[in-house]
């Protein structure tokens, strides 16, 4: 997003997006005492430990200890950006972003705007025709005939398009929308050599295709007539807020179930996709009017590591899946394939089956290869030269795509098997075929490295934190702190850093909030460092009193350490006696110090 978002813009959005209100649209949020609880949206759990504060605006989990400010929640939940999130909590408040931006960009973005008035006002208009219209009636039939529930209807916003050349044009007429405009938005197109414009929707049951934010960028209209000549969908063109190797069908709805599950069902058409979720099976998505891109893979590897393919059961459905190999494994993702079985697709299969029947077919899909092998084998006669050699040769070219050797000879000894020849006469074979120069990684090399251990931060001691909760609690006793801490006193790195941060703030006079001082926290240890600090907000009692035992027993527990190290020191082996003498004599002003109170 161009542009920089001015600081008194942030925090009237901040100040306009209550936590709880926010919070509580996405969780069910339960009172408890001050604050409110809930079941944490970030790790699995039975017991609620994920709290919010709405007298400090944070929230923190107290079982995976993630934590922060609206703005963070909203990041966290819904996977996206920085900006993205505060231009869904601006969008939800009503504030327009006050960017520095050239007019070129202003431009730009008020035509965006503007594209995004129509496309919603457009849906709200051919919802009311698929519900109340006289000619929606032959879209309400063939959606009953389908099996697409009501709530279906709704939640996804379908309508109907009425079979007329010039009902939109009339309709952006009588609404004062600019018909050039109207074309730039893909509804109606300019009739040649004039200056006349007709519907590109005509007579069509709609589908509203949303971003991941929910907002409808552009539209797929399915036939409703017999008539053959006529394209079974017409979908929406590029426009400047629609491309559709960048769109998945659905994700705006099922992306929090598709982070819950750990993986992506791709199935291909939107009535597959509503029979899916209408099912219970909500961690799936449909590219739009397009075939898998490399952008499409791209997206999915936001969010999780592994897909799974689900296309029809016809030729067509399961070339489209073979195809799509590249782009997810250049991506990294890990690859199964689901098969519902001939004549099902997705949409079929529930209808026949139940929603239980397609889980389970999901849950059993069987790694990419595997299933590539198999079909290799039903597509080619294993018993003839022919064959075996097709066999051989696309299994080959297959897994040399992954760049994993320890693949490549585990699907030649599979290969070997269902020819019934030696593992070595398939590895030789396999190493005639050279990898397609397709700039391909292995998502098991890939996933390796991802999952090596990394280094935790050691947690605080009792005292550390306690300081770093009545520093951020009490801002009267920030400056007493400044003249009596000595920050070196503090053992865990990142609680010395915020300490220091606020030390330096109080003497800098540029202390703000809690909020903004969140948004200095470059790190999510140390976000969740300052919200469990603040998030159970309870009085303490005597506060000053115990800041000063606590920086006291801070000050002595670095004393310790050093006269244990002065000790230790003086009583290597090999050391002369006068180094040993003036060790010594550097202990004793420590052990010295210890019993002066705090300067």
């Amino acid at each position: 997003m161009a542009g920089t978002l001015s600081p008194a813009t942030r925090e009237r959005i901040r100040a306009a997006s209550d936590i709880v209100d926010i919070i509580g649209s996405y969780l069910p949020l339960k009172k408890a005492g001050a604050n409110f609880t809930a079941l944490c949206p970030f790790h699995k759990e039975k017991t609620p430990s994920f709290n919010v504060n709405p007298h400090k605006q944070i929230f923190h989990c107290f079982g995976c200890h993630k934590g922060g400010d609206v703005f963070t929640f909203v990041k966290e939940y819904e996977n996206i950006g920085f900006m993205d999130a505060v231009r869904r909590l601006a969008e939800r408040a009503k504030i327009p972003l006050e960017f520095d931006q050239t007019p070129g960009e202003q431009q730009s973005r008020h035509i965006k705007d503007q594209l995004l008035q129509i496309h919603e006002q457009i849906t709200q208009r051919w919802q009311n025709c698929l519900l109340n219209e006289a000619g929606g009636q032959i879209a309400r039939d063939y959606l009953t005939k389908r099996g697409v529930s009501p709530e279906a209807v709704k939640l996804f916003r379908l309508g109907y398009a009425p079979d007329a050349w010039d009902d939109t044009v009339n309709w952006a007429k009588n609404k004062s929308h600019d018909l050039a405009l109207v074309e730039k938005a893909g509804l109606i197109l300019r009739k040649e050599g004039s200056d006349k414009f007709y519907d590109r929707f005509r007579g069509r049951l709609m589908f509203p295709i949303c971003d991941e934010q929910g907002r409808v960028i552009g539209f797929s209209g399915r036939v409703l007539s017999g008539d053959e000549k006529t394209a079974k969908y017409v979908n929406s063109p590029e426009t400047p807020i629609f491309t559709k190797s960048r769109i998945f069908f659905g994700l705006d709805k099922s992306k929090r179930a598709i982070l819950d599950a750990g993986f992506a069902i791709v199935c291909e058409g939107q009535l597959d996709l509503i029979a899916c979720f209408m099912a219970g099976v909500q961690n799936i998505v449909a590219p739009q009017g397009t075939a898998f891109t490399a952008d499409h893979a791209r997206i999915i590897k936001r969010y999780v590591d592994e897909v799974v393919l689900c296309f029809d059961s016809d030729e067509a459905g399961q070339n489209a899946a073979v195809r799509s190999l590249d782009h997810l494994l250049a991506s990294g993702l890990a690859v199964r394939v689901a098969v519902v079985p001939a004549p099902h697709d997705p949409d079929s299969f529930i209808k026949a089956d139940g929603g239980e029947a397609f889980r389970k077919l999901v849950e059993g899909a069987e790694g990419f290869f595997d299933y590539y092998l198999n079909r290799l084998c039903k597509l080619d006669d294993a018993n003839s030269d022919k064959g075996r050699n097709a066999i051989l040769r696309g299994m080959a070219e297959a897994v040399h795509k992954t760049g994993n050797n320890v693949l490549v000879d585990k699907y030649a000894q599979k290969t070997a098997l269902r020819l019934g020849v030696s593992p070595e006469a398939v590895r030789a074979e396999f190493a005639k075929v050279r990898s397609p120069e397709s700039g391909v990684r292995s998502s098991e090399n890939e996933n390796a490295t991802s999952n090596e251990p990394e280094a935790e931060t050691p947690r605080s001691s009792t005292q550390e934190f306690w300081l770093l909760k009545l520093l951020l609690l009490h801002d009267d006793l920030v400056g007493w702190t400044a003249l009596h801490l000595d920050v070196n006193w503090i053992l865990h790195p990142l609680v010395r850093q915020i300490v220091e941060r606020r030390l330096t703030a109080q003497t800098n006079e540029t202390w703000q909030s809690l909020a903004a001082f969140l948004d200095e926290c470059e790190s999510p240890e140390m976000r969740g460092l300052v919200t469990e600090a603040v998030a159970e907000d309870r009085k303490i009692p005597n506060p000053d009193q115990q800041l000063g035992d606590v920086v006291l027993r801070l000050r002595n527990q670095f004393l310790d350490r050093q006269i244990a190290t002065l000790t230790q020191k003086a009583s290597q082996p090999g050391i002369s006696d006068a180094e040993s003498i003036e060790l010594l004599r550097e202990r004793d002003k420590w052990r010295e110090q210890k019993s002066a109170p705090l300067k």
